[in-house]
């Protein structure tokens, strides 16, 4: 050997060998006869640079070669088992040529060992034992994956459990990724099994060794080297029958006999606010919380962070490696506090554990490993892609991401990198979708904003989208095909962010936000459908004639503003100028939905004619339709129109005629402006029974009516229905049934952002616990209820709410306050024009009344005989009754008691249902007593 010019010579000739296997046999040499470590080797040889271990065995292996060690008895370089590695050739310095040694004792063969796992593999348990199960039937079997979803995690966990099967010396392990040089790959495999070769074919020599061999070989990690261990696995498959290999790559090799087990990421919860043990069911989560307490952090998962967890692992595709990296800060920064860095895009810097390869210590390691393998169009590609949130079409890939290249230029690619695990595939229904995975996504989109030409691929981007939604031309309230455009939602929004990010881009936007208004109303994300149809109608000036998309941004702004932001005044222009615009335009669908959420909006601020005034022209518009739909929903609108303007035989007419027309049809699509007309028009009936003499029929319709509404499209439904069919339980004196309904419509207004049914919702408890006898608190909680539905002038349930307060201010002993609040609520809806609620709040101020000190009884009387009048001029048996058993007990108090049997016989005979209220209970035990004589 030649130090100075750096070269092995064999009879003065140079053999061919590589650097590192050459700095190898220089520090042995240098040290022959002694055993030098593993570890001081690698900071030899390797000085500054991290690799595995294996890289010693595989470089080893080269040089055995290249110097014949093995071949007639002639030995140079032995391993010390658990020790290192020892030069044992003697040595004659300055002597142009070495003559071989004579034979040296035979020594143990190298098994490249199975690297045990520190700790059992969290939610792998199932797959191990599957694939257990298939490597002993198939021989052969990959397991395919992303960069660092566990693939040698899992692969170590087989080889292990396989022990027994084979025995610890025919289990052997090949780790690749210390491989970077084709030509080394036999040589890995020859060593790691422990055949000594030296012939000239070392692979017919390595067939030979295993032909008659039962072994496990794992090849770990060969997405660099494919072409070769392809090769290599094939026909060692053939032509060894009793070798089994398991393989990880990031892409199947693709040869005969090869089984492909694609390794799902770890599951994580689907709920976004999932309690902590529904989070500790997840994998993902477990495996979080384990690292998280070998990081430093001893606490339990709460239900309050576990919702954080949840969204870290989800943020990492459930990814193992990711999760792992992310859980290892939260000794020092908390689950909060590592939720901020991966906010802040930090997750693809954070380092790992020091003892593994490098590849592996952080993601961007990984994924430099990954981007390095591909080829230049796949770099490009897979960069352009990163443009893309979520889920996309293999048409927009081409559309985006191409660069003049025939689409199935493109669409190879793309399945080229599907193969490689760097984008992932997702059926959708009866579409395929791919995706990057967010770790990937995010690499590719740095380097993306590396190039020149990240500007022009989002105007792309932005414009396909605009493009495909313009073509899509989704109807506002057509949700029955939402689904189908659901997975788009992620690039809407991109574009969106794009398009407003600077004024020479609003065209676009404009049309986009325009074009796929109805996907955000159809999946409810009112919140962000208002931000963009705001930004999109004031970006319209110098945008050309688009009168139908600013009618359709108007309809937009309207609805969402009206369930997130109350009744203002904002709503009522957006929708009367998108009248005016529909009017003028001759569209009549638009100005159905227009006139639907005016009449809402209308109802909901207590405007009760004017919103009877809007249903009645909707109707006339609806007549001119063939829709059958148009003309139900016309009816029910003019059932509701009717029941609040207090026409309750006229209501009811118009109700079960939508009904009629429905059955007719054999069931519509009632979905207009986010209500459900059908549900709708049911609560009203509910509130139609029981004021129409029917109290038990009511309250079983609207117990259903509130359970059918639970599944209802939109959660706005559920809680009008909570809103309307409860005050039914509580007319009939029921307090068991309501408070379920009550806080979980509280939750879900919370939870959606619904505020204006929240302040409902918050009334209707406070009233419960009125009822309930806890009457500062409800007193409390009406308070709260009122200046919310003032703020969202949410006017509909403000009198009921008054009325409520002052029944709780009354039996709380503020009469006074009480007397003051029901007499400002009488003169506000008489001045409104709200007869719906005048019965009520008569009686109830004859009640506050009676209840006083110095109790008024003409007083009294005088306000129940103005309660039964304007019940019986709405038709509201039910509220009759409710005036008139109070009225009669004050007549029986005075001895008038035939006087309070005829008010009170006409009355409840008049009443389908004989049970169901404790007013019809106390009327039957009023009727029932003889009449006295009067004196």
């Amino acid at each position: 050997m030649d130090h100075a010019r750096r070269l092995l010579l064999r009879d003065g000739e140079p053999v061919r060998v590589g650097s590192r296997a050459l700095d190898l046999l220089i520090a042995l040499v240098d040290r022959a006869g002694d055993v030098v470590g593993k570890h001081e080797l690698l900071d030899v040889v390797w000085k500054g640079v991290v690799v595995d271990e294996a890289a010693v065995r595989v470089h080893l292996a080269s040089l055995r070669r290249a110097l014949g060690d093995g071949r007639d008895g002639a030995r140079y370089i032995v391993n010390i088992p658990g020790r290192g590695y020892s030069f044992v050739a003697p040595i004659a310095r300055d002597e142009p040529k070495a003559h071989p040694p004579q034979a040296e004792p035979p020594v143990a063969r190298s098994i490249g060992p199975v690297p045990a796992p520190s700790r059992a593999p969290i939610g792998r348990d199932h797959v191990i034992g599957s694939l257990s199960e298939l490597l002993l039937t198939r021989r052969f079997v990959s397991v395919v994956g992303a960069g660092g979803i566990g693939k040698t995690t899992v692969a170590a966990a087989i080889a292990q459990r396989l022990r027994s099967e084979f025995g610890d010396d025919n289990v052997v392990f090949v780790d690749f990724g210390a491989v970077s040089e084709p030509e080394l790959v036999l040589g890995a495999i020859t060593s790691a099994v422990g055949c000594a070769v030296g012939g000239a074919d070392p692979f017919a020599e390595l067939l030979t060794f295993l032909a008659e061999k039962r072994m496990l070989i794992v090849f770990d990690s060969c997405e660099h080297l494919v072409d070769q261990t392809s090769q290599l696995a094939g026909k060692l498959y053939q032509r060894a029958p009793s070798v089994h290999m398991l393989i990880t790559s990031r892409e199947s090799l693709r040869v005969e006999g090869e089984t492909v087990h694609l390794l799902s990421p770890l599951a994580y919860p689907a709920d976004e606010k999932p309690t902590a043990a529904e989070a500790l069911a997840m994998p993902a989560v477990q495996l979080f919380m384990d690292r998280a307490a070998f990081s430093g952090f001893h606490g339990e998962l709460t239900d309050g962070d576990a919702p954080v967890v949840a969204e870290i692992c989800r943020r990492t595709d459930g990814i193992a490696l990711a999760i792992e990296l992310a859980a290892s800060r939260v000794g020092t920064y908390g689950i909060h506090g590592v939720a901020s860095l991966l906010a802040g895009n930090m997750e693809l810097s954070l380092t790992g554990r020091r003892n593994v390869v490098a590849r592996h210590r952080t993601l961007e390691a990984m994924l430099d490993w990954s981007f390095n393998l591909l080829a230049e169009d796949e770099r490009r590609i897979l960069c352009r892609l990163s443009v893309f949130v979520g889920l996309f079409t293999m048409e927009a890939a081409c559309s985006v991401a191409g660069d003049g290249e025939q689409d199935a230029a493109v669409a190879a690619t793309l399945a080229s990198l599907v193969d490689k695990s760097l984008v992932w595939v997702q059926p959708e229904g009866e579409g395929v979708f791919y995706r990057l995975p967010d770790m990937t996504r995010a690499y590719a989109r740095g380097r993306l904003d590396e190039s020149d030409t990240s500007g022009s691929i989002a105007e792309r981007h932005a414009r396909y989208f605009a493009a495909l939604f313009k073509a899509i031309a989704l109807e506002h309230g057509a949700y029955t095909d939402i689904g189908r455009y659901v997975p788009h939602i992620g690039n809407v929004r991109k574009a969106l962010e794009w398009s407003f990010s600077s004024d020479d881009r609003h065209a676009i936007g404009v049309e986009l936000a325009a074009d796929s208004a109805s996907l955000f109303l159809g999946l409810w994300l009112l919140a962000e459908c208002r931000h963009w149809s705001r930004l999109a109608l004031g970006g319209m000036k110098g945008t050309g004639d688009m009168t139908e998309r600013e009618v359709r941004l108007l309809e937009a702004l309207a609805l969402s503003s009206m369930h997130t932001q109350g009744n203002s005044q904002e709503v009522r222009a957006a929708l009367e100028r998108g009248l005016d615009l529909s009017e003028a335009d001759g569209g009549r669908l638009t100005r159905l939905h227009l006139f639907a959420g005016l009449n809402i909006f209308l109802t909901r601020v207590g405007d009760f004619e004017g919103a009877l005034a809007v249903a009645k022209r909707f109707d006339v518009i609806a007549r001119d339709s063939d829709s059958r739909g148009d003309h139900a929903i016309a009816e029910w609108m003019l059932g509701s129109g009717h029941h609040l303007a207090g026409n309750q035989v006229a209501a009811w007419e118009h109700y079960e005629r939508g009904f009629r027309i429905e059955a007719d049809t054999g069931g519509l699509d009632a979905d207009i402006f986010g209500f459900n007309h059908r549900l709708r028009a049911l609560l009203g009936r509910a509130r139609l029974l029981w004021l129409l003499g029917s109290p038990q029929g009511g309250c079983e319709l609207a117990c259903a009516v509130i359970d059918e509404s639970a599944n209802a499209r939109h959660p706005t439904n559920y809680c009008i229905c909570v809103l309307y069919c409860v005050p039914v339980l509580l007319w009939s004196g029921d307090t068991e049934s309501p408070y379920t309904h009550i806080e979980r419509a509280l939750a879900h207004a919370e939870r959606h952002s619904l505020f204006p049914y929240a302040g409902a919702a918050l009334a209707l408890k406070g009233e419960w616990l009125v009822m309930t006898g806890e009457e500062s608190r409800g007193v409390d909680d009406l308070r709260r209820a009122l200046q919310l539905l003032h703020r969202e002038n949410y006017g509909i349930v403000i009198p009921a709410t008054l009325r409520a307060l002052a029944t709780g201010l009354v039996q709380c002993g503020r009469y006074d306050e009480a007397r003051a609040t029901v007499d400002a609520a009488i003169s506000s809806v008489t001045e409104v024009g709200q007869k719906f609620y005048l019965p009520d709040l008569l009686r109830t101020r004859g009640e506050i009344i009676l209840r006083q000190p110095c109790p008024n009884a003409e007083e009294a009387e005088l306000a129940f005989r103005r309660s039964i009048e304007h019940a019986k001029a709405q038709g509201a048996l039910g509220w009759e009754l409710k005036a008139a058993v109070p009225l009669a007990r004050l007549l029986l108090q005075q001895g008038r008691d035939a006087e309070a049997q005829a008010l009170l016989g006409s009355i409840y005979e008049a009443h389908a249902e004989k049970d169901g209220t404790r007013e019809l209970t106390e009327a039957a035990h009023i009727l029932r007593r003889a009449p006295r004589e009067p004196d």
